[in-house]
C-alpha cells in the first residue's frame, strides 16, 4: 500500500503537467482563431464546422484504434437520441458562441466569459432541486457578477468596454458551457468520453456542413492553414488527449482549478503576440470570474473539462 501511495504521489506532477499543457493548448487555439478572423477574414461558422468535423473524426479514430470497439455501440444501446441532443444543444452552441465571441471581441475576454459556465450551472441546479444555492455558491455568483461588470464596462456604468455583440456572445458561451457540462452526464456514465465527444462533434458539425462546403475562405496562406490545422489537431484533439490523461493521475477538482491556465494563456498570447489591449479593471474582472472556478472546484464537483 505504501509503495502504491508513493507511486501515486510520484505520478501526480505528470498529471498536473498534462492538465496544464492541455488547457494551454485550448487557450492558444482561441488566440489562433482571433488571428485567423483578423488576418484571413475566416468566417467563425466555417471554422467551427471544420473544427468539429475534423476533431470528431480524429477522436473516433483514436477510440477505435485504442479499444477496437464498435463506433456504433452508443446508437445500438438506445441512447442515440441523448447523443443527438448533446451534439446539437451542447457541443455545437458551446463551440459556435465561443468563436463568435472571439470574432466580435478577442480571445482573452471570450475565454474568460466562457468561464461563467459554473454560474449558470449553480442557477440551474438550484432551480431544478428547488432549493437555495449553498453559501459558497452564493459567494461565487456575487464574485462572478462583479467580475463580469468590470470586464465588460471597465468600471464605467454608462459604457461598455466590449462591443455589445461580444458581450452577448460571451455570455451565451457561458450558458452553452453549462449545457455542454450537464447534458452528457448520463452518457459519460456508460460510454467512453472519446466516443461521446467524438460523435457529438460530428453531429454538431452537420449544421455547418453547407457553410464548410460552399464558403471556403479565399487566398489562405500557408500560415493560415497551419493555424487551422493547429486548432483542429493541437487545440482540440491533442488538448483533449492531455486532459483525459491528466484524470488518470489527479482528481477532477484539481483539473478544474488548473483549467484557469486556458484563459491565462489566451490572455498572454492575445496581449503579447496579437497586441490586444486590456485595462486593469478588465484584468481584475477576469481574475474574479476565474476565482469562481476555483471556488467551485474545491468541493470536488465533477465536470467535464474543456470548450472545445
Amino acid at each position: 500500500m505504501q509503495l502504491s501511495d508513493s507511486l501515486t504521489r510520484s505520478q501526480k506532477p505528470r498529471g498536473i503537467c498534462y492538465a496544464i499543457f492541455g488547457t494551454m493548448l485550448w487557450g492558444i487555439s482561441g488566440s489562433v482563431a482571433q488571428y485567423l478572423f483578423a488576418s484571413a477574414h475566416v468566417s467563425p461558422t466555417w471554422l467551427v464546422g471544420v473544427r468539429l468535423l475534423s476533431a470528431g473524426i480524429l477522436l473516433l479514430a483514436w477510440f477505435a484504434i485504442d479499444t477496437h470497439e464498435s463506433l456504433w455501440s452508443i446508437f445500438k444501446s438506445g441512447h442515440g437520441w441523448r447523443l443527438v441532443i448533446f451534439g446539437l444543444l451542447g457541443m455545437m452552441p458551446s463551440q459556435a458562441t465561443y468563436f463568435m465571441a472571439i470574432s466580435y471581441g478577442n480571445a482573452a475576454t471570450a475565454t474568460v466569459l466562457q468561464f461563467l459556465g459554473p454560474l449558470f450551472i449553480i442557477i440551474y441546479l438550484a432551480a431544478a432541486n428547488r432549493q437555495l444555492p449553498r453559501r459558497i455558491d452564493m459567494i461565487s455568483i456575487v464574485i462572478a457578477l462583479l467580475g463580469t461588470f468590470l470586464l465588460v464596462t471597465q468600471g464605467h456604468v454608462t459604457s461598455l468596454a466590449l462591443s455589445l455583440p461580444a458581450v452577448i456572445w460571451g455570455v451565451l458561451a457561458g450558458v452553452s458551457q453549462a449545457s455542454y457540462t450537464l447534458l452528457p452526464r448520463p452518457l459519460l456514465k456508460q460510454f467512453d468520453e472519446r466516443l461521446v465527444v467524438g460523435w457529438a462533434m460530428i453531429i454538431g458539425s452537420l449544421v455547418f456542413l453547407p457553410r464548410v462546403a460552399l464558403a471556403m475562405p479565399a487566398h489562405l496562406t500557408l500560415n493560415n492553414w497551419l493555424g487551422i490545422i493547429f486548432i483542429v489537431v493541437g487545440g482540440t484533439a491533442i488538448a483533449y488527449l492531455l486532459y483525459l490523461k491528466s484524470l488518470a493521475y489527479i482528481d477532477p477538482s484539481a483539473t478544474g482549478m488548473l483549467s484557469a491556465f486556458e484563459p491565462l494563456t489566451a490572455t498572454v498570447v492575445a496581449v503579447g503576440v496579437l497586441g490586444t489591449h486590456l485595462s486593469m479593471p478588465e484584468v481584475i474582472g477576469g481574475a474574479l470570474i476565474l476565482l469562481t472556478t476555483v471556488l467551485q472546484a474545491i468541493p470536488q464537483k465533477h465536470l467535464i473539462g474543456g470548450n472545445r
